[in-house]
């Protein structure tokens, strides 16, 4: 997000100038909002609370499940949310804003993804790709298809996240040699590292028209 949106965010008190009458639910202020640039493209997330202070301090506007737009006092109008999605305001109350989009920010999302660590973690989706079964990172480790001492390379197309009982099993052989079975092709991510996380993320119905990339639908 750009600098100047995050300072004004920062240097806005959505507590004193919005205040409540009765605390909202800490949590749902710590849930996440999608962030999307003046395209309608998403680029962020972030926390329902900082969603409230830039829509507050006119930086952005809320985002309807009709794709309509709304301003501060727009949105606290609305009075469609459900009880569990709603923040408590002084005399009122306001619909939670689970997509914001940013007024002054078109900016697109970075296409090239960089080859990390992290990054190929998070293609594969914390799976090995030998076994097919999810694990915390700290138990993955980075495996090349075709084994360096082979000539292959450190790249998208040739390393893959394996846990550690597949990593010891194949050694310095191929998939082939060791008898175990490479469940996909590793391939360059079309996504960006955040657009991955977002996903993730996305346990709310408002974000999953605006998570795609390329045509392709990233919510199954």
């Amino acid at each position: 997000m750009s600098g100047a949106c995050e300072a004004a965010a920062d240097t806005t008190d959505w507590d004193s100038s919005a205040a409540t009458e009765r605390r909202s639910d800490p949590s749902l202020l710590q849930s996440k909002s999608l962030v999307l640039n003046r395209s309608f493209l998403p680029i962020h997330v972030t926390s329902v609370r900082r969603a409230c202070v830039m829509l507050y301090a006119g930086l952005a506007r809320a985002v309807d499940e009709e794709y309509q737009t709304f301003d501060f006092a727009g949105w606290c109008s609305k009075s469609d949310a459900t009880p569990c999605e709603q923040l408590g305001l002084i005399g009122r109350s306001m619909p939670v804003p689970r997509v914001i989009t940013l007024l002054f920010y078109d900016r697109v999302p970075r296409r090239h993804v960089r080859f990390t660590r992290h990054n190929v973690y998070s293609r594969d989706r914390d799976t090995c790709q030998y076994c097919g079964k999810r694990f915390p990172r700290h138990q993955l480790n980075l495996d090349h298809v075709i084994p360096r001492s082979r000539g292959g390379a450190s790249s998208w197309e040739n390393v893959v996240c394996s846990c550690h009982a597949c990593n010891r099993r194949k050694g310095g052989y191929t998939p082939e040699e060791s008898g175990i079975r490479l469940l996909r092709r590793p391939v360059r991510p079309a996504w960006t590292p955040f657009m991955n996380e977002a996903v993730r993320q996305a346990r709310y119905r408002e974000w999953h028209p605006f998570l795609s990339f390329e045509g392709e639908v990233l919510i199954s």
